[in-house]
């Protein structure tokens, strides 16, 4: 039999090994973590990370084939390949600070495969990577192998949180890159072998190693590039009267350029997106291209300004002061249908109100209270690092923060709604009873285009929807900055 172990059991790692249990049974894969409590989850009813379809992926597998474990030596030591998913966060210090990708996690990880290892392994790009880190694992693995033989390949994930197990399923593609010689071609074919029980070979495209490990950054910086473009659309289409929505749909039926990715909104989040940039930008600025580090950054920075001017339209329409003023967050996940955090806009606009001295009652289906306020009392870049190396904010602002269970009471007594993640479940609220017990004039701020404007309108709330027409109040309110 097959043995998979996959060092890392977080967002990547555990839904891409539990599909792979499902689809391969003959196959014995073991996910395994430092962190005791993140596996006592993966074994529980409960598991650490939202996904919709994955509950049932786990228990499908769990105990059968699929394992999860913090016995890390002993599954690295029994397998034929081991998939590296450990964070890659950006530097907070040091050379490359606030760019570069920190790969102390990965080197740990390789020195540790070479030390328990006796037999050949294929070791598995499978975090995000700088372009060329294979080639330094290669020489961590190949200076401590004690003659054993390591193959290395690059196999980045492209999946969508929220949508995860259906990408798992049926992804648009499966990339695997190695080396062009008879042993790294043997071991492209031994993984494809793998992916080929349940997605069509066509589909299973094969690169050298650095190709592999560019493409999974270009994708990212591709994507994200595409809303910062819609979103700087957004600012000019609320200065003209245009309406973003109309504008992208006329821009996305052209089949050069296409519809996905061009949803206005109050900014991009997630693990990836401004982390592969910045290390992308740090890559071009290493190899000499300035220019092409300036043309990424413009995409970092766009985002930083979405963010900057939703937050200001929220103070300018309520007479240019928060001051006291109970504001509700409707959302603090990056996404619809994740609990993911990481990188969420809802940081950004959060602290923004916060030192404007607003009251802030939040609420999300799916974020804890404890995650919310970690996430506004940490500093930038630190999510991604290990709890001790994290450094707090100071928390007398948080006293500003309350987190509820619900959307009604999150918005009782409100001066203001703020919708920052898209759930399903904010299109159908009873906006009636929310506005009988809100402070009036009562405002809509929707920083995802999910409301019914026009109804909300005529139920007597003040709303802004991004990139959309302004409301003839917002008109007569001071310019955001």
């Amino acid at each position: 039999m097959v043995k998979i172990c996959c060092i890392g059991a977080g967002y990547v790692g555990g839904p891409t090994m539990a599909v792979m249990a499902l689809k391969c049974p003959e196959i014995e894969v073991a996910v395994v973590d430092i962190s005791e409590p993140r596996i006592n989850a993966w074994n529980s009813d409960k598991l650490p990370i939202y996904e919709p379809g994955l509950d049932d992926v786990v228990k499908q597998c769990r105990g059968r084939n699929l394992f999860f474990s913090t016995d890390v030596e002993r599954h690295v030591f029994e397998s034929d390949i081991v998939f590296v998913s450990v964070n890659t966060p950006t530097k907070t210090q040091g050379l490359g600070a606030g760019k570069a990708a920190d790969l102390t996690y990965w080197e740990s990880a390789a020195r540790m495969i070479a030390d328990v290892s006796k037999s050949s392994k294929i070791v598995v790009e499978k975090s995000t990577v700088p372009v060329r880190t294979a080639e330094a694992i290669e020489k961590i693995l190949m200076h401590n192998s004690k003659g054993i033989e390591f193959q290395i390949l690059s196999n980045p994930e492209f999946l969508a949180e929220g949508t995860a197990i259906k990408d798992l399923y049926n992804p648009d593609r499966v990339l695997i890159g190695g080396r062009d010689n008879p042993a790294g071609q043997k071991a492209v074919k031994a993984l494809t072998d793998v992916y080929a029980h349940w997605v069509p070979l066509e589909r299973i495209i094969c690169t050298n190693l650095w190709s592999a490990e560019l493409s999974k950054l270009a994708a990212n910086a591709f994507l994200a590039q595409r809303i910062s473009s819609v979103n700087a659309m957004s600012a000019l289409c609320e200065a003209t009267g245009a309406d973003v929505t109309q504008v992208a749909h006329a821009v996305g039926t052209d089949t050069r350029i296409g519809p996905k990715f061009l949803n206005a909104s109050v900014g991009f989040g997630g693990s990836c997106f401004q982390k592969d940039i910045l290390n992308l930008i740090y890559i071009c600025e290493c190899n000499g291209l300035p220019e092409a580090a300036n043309y990424w950054k413009q995409v970092i920075k766009v985002n930083d300004y979405q963010k900057t001017r939703f937050a200001n339209r929220v103070v300018s329409s309520m007479f240019n002061t928060v001051s006291g003023k109970k504001i509700a967050i409707l959302g603090f996940a990056f996404k619809k249908d994740t609990g993911d955090t990481r990188e969420t806009p809802a940081i950004d606009v959060c602290n923004r109100l916060v030192a404007d001295m607003a009251k802030l009652s939040i609420y999300d289906p799916q974020v804890l209270e404890e995650q919310i306020r970690k996430d506004l009392s940490m500093a930038r870049f630190d999510w991604d690092h290990p709890a001790h190396l994290q450094k707090i904010k100071a928390e007398g602002m948080l006293e500003q923060v309350c987190v509820v269970s619900d959307a009604y009471e999150a918005t009782k007594d409100a001066h203001g709604i703020c919708v920052l993640t898209e759930w399903d479940e904010f299109k159908t609220l009873d906006f009636k009873r929310i506005f009988e017990n809100m402070c009036k004039p009562a405002f809509v701020f929707d920083g995802r285009n999910v409301v019914d404007a026009v109804k909300l309108r005529e139920i007597g709330f003040i709303v802004y929807s991004i990139g959309k027409p302004l409301d003839s109040w917002l008109k007569d309110m001071p310019s955001v900055a």
